[in-house]
This record gives C-alpha cells, sequence and structure tokens, in this order.
C-alpha cells in the first residue's frame, strides 16, 4: 500500500503554505516532515487526512488542490471517514469517560464481540498493558496513554498513518522508547506513514526527510 501525494497548492487566499510539493511512502516507511512552525507541516497532514475544514488561517479555510492516492486510488475527493488513514497527535486524546479497554473497543471494526474483545487484549498485550483494561485513562502514566493511543489508531486497521509530533511531549527516555514502539509497528505492518517533528533524532531514515523550507520530490516507494 503506497502513499503518493501531490500538492499544487496549499494555503488560503492570503497566503500559500506550501506548493509544488510532491512525495511517495512505500510500505512500512516513515517519510519525516521537517520546517520552522508555521510552514505548514500539520497542514499538509490535514490535506493527507481530509481534516483541512477543520484548519483555519487567519479567517479563512485552507484549500488544497492536488492529489492524495494509496495504491493509485484517489482519495482527495473522499470524506476524512473513508480514506482509511490513521492519526497520531501531540496528546494521546483518550475518551475519559470510557475505560482503556473501551477506548480501544471504540476503533475496532464492527463484527462478532468475541473476536472484537480478543482484538482488545492482544492490542493490550503487545504495548504492555496487560490486565489494564478496566482502568481510568486518567490514572496511566503519559507513556501509557500514548501507547493506547497508538493501539487504538492501529485496532482501526488504517492503510496509512499521520503522525504529528506524538513523542514531543515525552521525556528523553521515554521519547526514545515510545518511537521504536511506534516505528516498530509501522514497519511490522507494512503501513506508510508520514511524521512531523522537530527534532532529528525522530527522524527514521534520513533518505526520507522533507524540509518544508524548501521545494522537494521524494519518490522512494519502488
Amino acid at each position: 500500500m503506497t502513499l503518493s501525494v501531490r500538492i499544487d497548492t496549499l494555503g488560503s487566499a492570503q497566503r500559500v503554505l506550501v506548493h509544488g510539493l510532491r512525495f511517495d511512502v512505500a510500505p512500512g516507511q516513515i517519510l519525516t516532515l521537517m520546517g520552522a512552525s508555521g510552514r505548514g507541516k500539520s497542514s499538509v497532514l490535514g490535506a493527507i487526512a481530509g481534516t483541512l475544514a477543520s484548519v483555519a488561517e487567519g479567517s479563512e479555510a485552507l484549500r488544497f488542490e492536488g492529489s492524495v492516492q494509496l495504491n493509485g486510488h484517489e482519495l482527495a475527493h473522499r470524506a476524512t471517514a473513508q480514506r482509511g488513514i490513521g492519526l497520531l497527535f501531540q496528546d494521546p486524546l483518550l475518551f475519559a469517560h470510557l475505560s482503556v479497554a473501551e477506548n480501544l473497543l471504540f476503533a475496532v471494526p464492527p463484527g462478532q464481540r468475541a473476536q472484537r474483545l480478543a482484538s482488545v487484549q492482544q492490542a493490550l498485550s503487545e504495548a504492555g498493558l496487560a490486565g489494564y483494561g478496566e482502568r481510568d485513562p486518567a490514572t496511566l502514566s503519559g507513556g501509557q496513554r500514548a501507547r493506547v493511543a497508538l493501539m487504538r489508531a492501529l485496532l482501526a486497521q488504517p492503510r496509512a498513518l499521520l503522525l504529528d509530533e506524538p513523542f514531543s511531549k515525552l521525556d528523553a527516555t521515554l521519547r526514545e522508547q515510545f518511537r521504536a514502539f511506534v516505528f516498530g509497528h509501522i514497519r511490522s505492518r507494512g503501513i506508510p506513514a508520514v511524521l512531523v517533528t522537530h527534532d532529528a533524532a525522530d527522524i527514521a531514515d534520513p533518505a526520507l526527510v522533507l524540509d518544508l523550507g524548501q521545494e522537494q520530490v521524494v519518490n522512494d516507494a519502488g
């Protein structure tokens, strides 16, 4: 499953944030977007995910002209929920009124309840949180909540994954551990991923880095 993005223009009527940007991300690869604040990194993720309607530049909504494809299928005109793209943010954004297991179950596709619950238990085990299903998310550490957020994103069976500075609020040791955890799951599941970060230590592959201060083309999917 290859993610192919072409951004002809991304911005508002007042300001162009990104133009002339193209990149391909192959299964299991992690492309890193870097650049100064305000250069449009998170907006690129919004264009891919289809969430630009909730983003504004000044008083105007951002507009995107270009193409977003997964394995050659155009997604740019599909609603966010129909794109099959997972999102992971700085904050875990767990549902406070649900238990840890219920947070995970929320993402599992419809099916037999026993199988869905088994998927949740497997995810907890993979995250090193077996037995934590009934816990209140507020009782977890920052690293534990981050792992739950990742497993929830993966349980939705995304065809691509977007990461908007998911490591930035963790201390150095935990950051390194969680980064390895995230990258390992992306690679083992063969999911193309795009990571926004300000920290060069987060770069998974130096050959797959885009600095939004420059016009660049990356085609490393083959």
